[in-house]
């Protein structure tokens, strides 16, 4: 399964919970949320991934984690606040470069319309 294919079963699961719950929740929330629905739809999903920052060939495990991985070439990005900002899109580059992946996606659950909540992240090309 490629990252596109990826993209759109979480854009599905990503609409189902939000439909489900609205906005206004914790980002735990929607993160178990999700989790539970990707998992339903047969993807091999960790939450809380943890991501290693390699310096000088020595590996430090500083405290990165993603929300939620996926296929171990996915990142998704959960957050729940009143607008996303540069700070939020620094962060999952950072993810998608220490995961080498290619495809994320950064995702507001704290919006009335859904889609004015997802960003879709590139590092490098697809």
């Amino acid at each position: 399964m490629n990252e596109n294919e990826i993209s759109k079963i979480v854009i599905d699961c990503t609409l189902k919970v939000h439909k489900a719950l609205g906005p206004g929740l914790l980002e735990s929330a929607y993160e178990e949320c999700l989790y539970f629905e990707l998992k339903k739809a047969g993807l091999k999903v960790e939450k809380q991934k943890p991501l290693l920052l390699v310096y000088e060939d020595v590996k430090l495990d500083i405290g990165y984690r993603v929300d939620i991985f996926i296929e171990s070439k996915f990142v998704v990005e959960i957050k729940s606040v009143e607008s996303l900002t540069d700070v939020h899109l620094a962060q999952i580059l950072t993810y998608l470069k220490l995961s080498d992946s290619k495809l994320g996606l950064l995702i507001n659950f704290n919006v009335n319309l859904l889609k004015n909540g997802i960003r879709r992240v590139i590092h490098g090309s697809l």
